[in-house]
């Protein structure tokens, strides 16, 4: 049997030792929210490296379907289309937004939008943007780089009349970007809209401000994360000059494109 004194020190050892446990957890609590420094995860080690001969192909499109593919084959990866779009205005001021990938080929990449909403706007001032995927399974990202323009009319109709009537409606009611007084303006208009085209017969009309924009690649940059933060980065781009490539620091791909590897 323990002695008073022997149970004394022992409460007090455990009440110690709470007191520490709680310390610590609220001194890791308070230091995630202000300093993030230690927030650090391993990615590839030495021997998973993504080096030029790990190349599908010297053609961008096709490298990029290769991980694209990968990452739809990927179940924890749950939209491998979801990928941030970054605009900015006419004076420089961006913004970004993850939108979903509908399509890509060698002509660019697709994804659809309200043409009023911020992003179109600024397409229409400044019809430049990039588009980064970061697939957080596979430790890759790609980034895109291009001009935009608007795909025909005719492909926004196909597309817009492939999605479920419910998304249809969405596109009509949204006023995007634009302030509301409540989501029951939303659930208001969206009531409406549902009796009005109640019958699944009767097609419901593209709205001229929603369609598609594709971006063309003028840059294709593929990255893999390395634990040792020496990241791989290969970068796809069209030559600027000549004397491109030189065969030291640019190399020739397919379809035109030349690639480099940069420094992480």
């Amino acid at each position: 049997m323990f002695s008073n004194v022997s149970l004394t020190l022992i409460r007090s050892f455990k009440f110690s030792s709470l007191k520490n446990v709680y310390r610590m957890t609220t001194e890791t609590s308070t230091s995630a929210k202000g300093d993030l420094g230690e927030m650090r995860k391993p990615y590839n080690e030495k021997h998973k490296t993504f080096t030029e001969v790990d190349l599908i192909s010297k053609d961008p499109i096709e490298q990029f379907q290769s991980w694209f593919d990968a990452a739809c084959q990927t179940t924890t990866i749950l939209e491998a289309n979801a990928m941030c779009l970054s605009t900015a205005s006419k004076t420089g001021k961006p913004s970004a937004r993850y939108v979903l990938l509908k399509g890509f080929n060698k002509e660019g990449f697709r994804f659809f939008t309200n043409y009023s909403s911020r992003k179109g706007i600024e397409l229409e001032e400044n019809p430049f943007a990039a588009i980064t995927f970061y697939w957080e399974p596979l430790l890759r990202s790609v980034r895109i780089e291009g001009s935009v323009k608007k795909i025909s009319t005719e492909v926004s109709d196909q597309y817009f009349h492939s999605r479920p009537r419910g998304s249809q409606i969405s596109a009509i009611l949204s006023a995007q970007s634009q302030p509301i007084p409540s989501r029951q303006t939303l659930i208001d208009a969206e009531e409406k809209l549902l009796q009005k085209y109640n019958d699944e017969n009767i097609p419901i009309p593209r709205p001229e401000n929603w369609g598609g924009y594709v971006v063309v690649p003028e840059v294709i940059e593929f990255w893999q994360g390395q634990s040792t933060r020496i990241h791989d980065r290969i970068r796809f781009r069209r030559p600027v000059s000549s004397v491109e490539p030189d065969g030291i620091l640019t190399y020739q791909g397919d379809q035109g494109w030349i690639y480099e590897r940069l420094s992480p």
